[in-house]
């Protein structure tokens, strides 16, 4: 009789992927940035190896993105630095998940900078 290990975790880079490029919904579709990587790390964290960590960065990564973004909005009064902010926000959203899509796909850790850690 043979015995199946049930736990072991797969490995699927291409999920990983995915997961990290779904944080760009936000720039094509308005929204989905935070749900979609948000359900798919939910429903995949313990069946994907490397999901766990891939998934607790991006929802960290959205969270305070979202929070320097609320913050720049106030600051837009102080001599226009706010914009600053902004653009630089949507810089980062835009390119870290591009960046980190190729990492996971590479096998690598995610390196999201100027990230509060929120999820742990």
């Amino acid at each position: 009789m043979e015995v199946i290990n049930q736990s072991a975790l797969r490995e699927d880079r291409q999920l990983l992927v995915i997961t990290h490029l779904t944080q760009l919904l936000s720039y094509i579709i308005g929204f989905g940035g935070l749900i979609t990587p948000l359900i798919i790390w939910l429903t995949s964290k313990d069946k994907v190896e490397g999901m766990d960590v891939h998934g607790k960065a991006i929802l960290n990564f959205q969270l305070s993105l979202i929070l320097y973004f609320i913050l720049s909005i106030p600051a837009i009064l102080l001599l226009g630095l706010g914009i600053l902010g902004i653009i630089g926000v949507v810089i980062l959203g835009f390119v870290m998940p591009i960046v980190n899509a190729v990492r996971a796909g590479n096998g690598e850790e995610p390196s999201y900078f100027m990230t509060i850690g929120f999820i742990n």
